[in-house]
């Protein structure tokens, strides 16, 4: 359903950074780094198409978003990669049954309190 989702940052390159080691963590990457409308921005995602943008601005609150993940151990990657490169844990890789039986996710804080997650579906 959704095509793009984009976050500010409070500083841009720091966060640009952060985002290129999770997102190579899970086989994709930097994408686009464009400068307009006022700002700069950074287009994440796979396979030629960036679906997670990040922009220099005034950071929200509450903000929560999850990567998928190919199986279980992108997921353990990903947490890796995150902590790795700054993030605060903020749930190990584990199933979380009480979303469905093979639901398995891990959680970080970015660089600004974001709450990231990778997931996977895929029974292992």
């Amino acid at each position: 359903m959704l095509d793009h989702f984009g976050i500010p940052v409070s500083n841009y390159e720091r966060s640009k950074a952060f985002y290129q080691q999770v997102f190579a963590s899970l086989g994709g990457g930097l994408i686009s780094d464009l400068e307009g409308m006022g700002h700069k921005v950074a287009g994440f995602g796979k396979n030629g198409k960036p679906d997670f943008w990040i922009h220099e601005g005034e950071v929200a609150t509450g903000l929560h978003v999850a990567f998928t993940a190919d199986n279980r151990a992108a997921v353990k990657a990903f947490y890796e990669a995150a902590l790795a490169a700054g993030a605060k844990d903020n749930g190990a890789p584990g199933l979380r049954p009480m979303y469905h039986p093979n639901y398995f996710g891990a959680f970080a804080l970015d660089p600004d309190g974001y709450n990231i997650e990778a997931v996977s579906h895929r029974p292992e």
